[in-house]
């Protein structure tokens, strides 16, 4: 069944009213009629709603609410990821099954070894495709919120931005004890805010790593193999969506 997802405004007591680039998806791409059902989520109240679509027009689709049932898509605790800027369309890539891992937020980081610089013209347009690409797998993966893409921000500024949180960890390629990683792990419980910091090719720089220490940043290791940068944060992700799914 197709997923949606409606803005609090957007839902009623008894109706939901779909609208933006949606309307034409439904009407034109996927070519639904009034009588079809479909699901609907709201961040207003964690609720999946089961509708029917009444009517559709050209600026929005109107569907009555058949029933709803909470949601259970969203794992107990905010995960946050910090990622590195990569070379090509990785950031894609990341975005995609990021969300489909459970992510809450993606903040890209421009460190030092980062390759790619985006001006901001380059960084807007980039944005509304990241953004894109966070809603599509959202949908697919029926996600009951769009984690939000971040603007970019200087490591430092990461560092500052994930100051708040709970749990902040960095996996490093130089820190040692996998057994510190396990029982740092398995102490994460329901409720937390947990940053998760990637470099970008090459890594952190080692004033980075200093740096990140010294603000609260918890280095950990993956392993005795190298992963890409596009490898290590689903590879953290998907180790903590073990430890938080109910």
């Amino acid at each position: 069944m197709y997923h949606f997802f409606a803005a609090p405004e957007q839902v009623g007591e008894n109706e939901i009213r779909i609208v933006g680039t949606d309307v034409n998806h439904i009407k034109n791409v996927l070519r639904m009629r009034p009588g079809e059902q479909i699901c609907v989520s709201s961040s207003r109240d964690g609720l999946e709603y089961r509708c029917e679509i009444r009517e559709i027009s050209s600026e929005e689709v109107t569907a009555d609410i058949m029933w709803a049932e909470d949601g259970a898509a969203e794992l107990s605790s905010q995960i946050y990821l910090f990622q590195g800027l990569p070379k090509g369309d990785k950031m894609e890539l990341i975005i995609q099954k990021a969300v489909e891992l459970g992510v809450h937020e993606i903040i890209p980081v421009a460190s030092r070894r980062c390759v790619v610089k985006l001006d901001a013209k380059k960084e807007a347009a980039k944005l509304k495709r990241w953004s894109a690409i966070s809603e599509s797998a959202a949908k697919q993966s029926k996600r009951l919120l769009i984690p939000r893409i971040r603007e970019v921000m200087s490591f430092k500024e990461a560092v500052a931005c994930a100051e708040d949180m709970d749990i902040r960890l960095f996996p490093y390629e130089l820190a040692k004890g996998m057994e510190h990683t396990r029982e740092l792990i398995a102490s994460i419980g329901p409720g937390k805010k947990i940053a998760v910091f990637i470099g970008p090719e090459g890594g952190f720089a080692g004033e980075e790593a200093e740096y990140a220490r010294e603000h609260g940043l918890e280095p950990i290791t993956l392993g005795k193999r190298i992963l890409r940068t596009e490898t290590a944060g689903l590879a953290v992700l998907s180790v903590l969506m073990y430890q938080l799914e109910e």
